[in-house]
């Protein structure tokens, strides 16, 4: 680190794209680059902020924010450019030249997988007014999962007490959010998840009427009948492929249907194909998919509502937090082999 005041100059740590992805994500398609540099100052001219980058978020919407796949190219010989990868994330404001961002300021949104962060697009961040909760909640509950739950439970959804709730990849960073929501509301909800662990996690600490494996249901239609014998109210689809299709079968009359995400179809060359549509008609069954951006105006109501749930000990929220920027590359990937258990974070900095 060189020492010089006001142009004082540090390394900057980096998470870097080394090749487009193909297939699911590797840790080799990524690399950490210590080489970086960077002034704690903002550049003359500029009426951006520079922060210190205290939290990152992993998920896997990434693939597409960062084009990690280049995708309607042909990548045999193209290489993605040099820059770090972005994402969600917390930071803390060390300079500034935008009127509404001031030194000490804490902040989520936007940012660079890096340690240090010059932000000139203000327009997904957001000032932090409420830290009497820990700060890495502004990378799930309180940030971008959160308010994805929230939009797609409460306006996509129209959920009312007693509806029966099934809610796929359930212990992720959406998907306990929704079934807590769920449960607060009065409804039955049910989630399913990828291991013993998660489907433990979800009917003992966050208090989900049943959970199952959907690894050890050779049958998902059998599944569902199990769990809901008059079939699915609301269907909360994080996951898309065959679990969307079995759930095809079995909604209610009227049911509805919220699409946050298709993880199962992510990394696969051709998609699945989904086959029992026919069911949206036959059930005059309301399904529409969202993109959570378009609802941030939300964010102050989703506020009011979560934040007592959460002092009150109505709403808990879990993470799989890693310590490092290094550690980032794993943690990505380990999303899309459902590694993680809860919301997956990575601790760049401790302040």
């Amino acid at each position: 680190m060189a020492s010089g005041g006001e142009n004082e100059q540090v390394s900057n740590k980096q998470v870097i794209l080394k090749n487009y992805v193909t297939g699911s994500p590797k840790e080799s398609d990524m690399y950490v680059s210590t080489n970086g540099t960077i002034k704690l100052k903002v550049p003359e001219g500029s009426s951006g902020i520079l922060v210190k980058n205290l939290y990152l978020s992993c998920d896997p919407y990434m693939l597409h924010l960062n084009n990690m796949k280049n995708y309607g190219a042909d990548n045999t010989n193209s290489k993605p450019p040099v820059t770090p990868l972005v994402g969600y994330g917390v930071a803390k404001v060390l300079d500034s030249e935008h009127p509404n961002f001031k030194k000490g300021d804490l902040v989520w949104g936007i940012t660079g997988w890096e340690e240090y962060s010059l932000i000139t697009d203000f327009q997904i961040l957001f000032k932090i007014q409420h830290t009497n909760v820990p700060l890495s909640y502004y990378t799930g509950i309180l940030g971008m999962p959160g308010i994805t739950a929230y939009t797609g439970f409460y306006e996509i959804c129209s959920p009312k007490k007693g509806d029966h709730v099934f809610i796929s990849a359930a212990s992720g960073a959406v998907g306990q959010l929704v079934g807590q929501l769920a449960k607060l509301l009065g409804c039955y909800v049910v989630g399913s998840a990828g291991s013993k662990e998660k489907v433990d996690l979800l009917k003992n600490k966050l208090k989900f009427d049943e959970a199952f494996n959907y690894k050890e249901e050779p049958d998902l239609d059998a599944a569902l009948k199990r769990y809901f014998p008059e079939g699915i109210g609301i269907y909360f689809d994080n996951v898309g492929g065959k679990m969307l299709d079995a759930v095809l079968l079995n909604m209610r009359p009227h049911g509805r249907i919220a699409v946050c995400g298709m993880i199962s179809q992510y990394n696969l060359n051709k998609p699945e194909g989904v086959h029992n549509l026919m069911h949206l008609i036959l059930k005059q069954v309301q399904i529409k998919g969202f993109v959570v951006s378009d609802y941030y105006h939300l964010f102050p109501k989703f506020l009011d509502l979560v934040l007592p749930h959460i002092a009150e000990g109505k709403i808990v929220y879990v993470e799989d937090i890693v310590e490092g920027l290094e550690l980032g590359p794993a943690a990505f990937v380990g999303l899309f082999s459902g590694h993680n258990v809860g919301k997956q974070v990575v601790l760049v900095s401790k302040e």
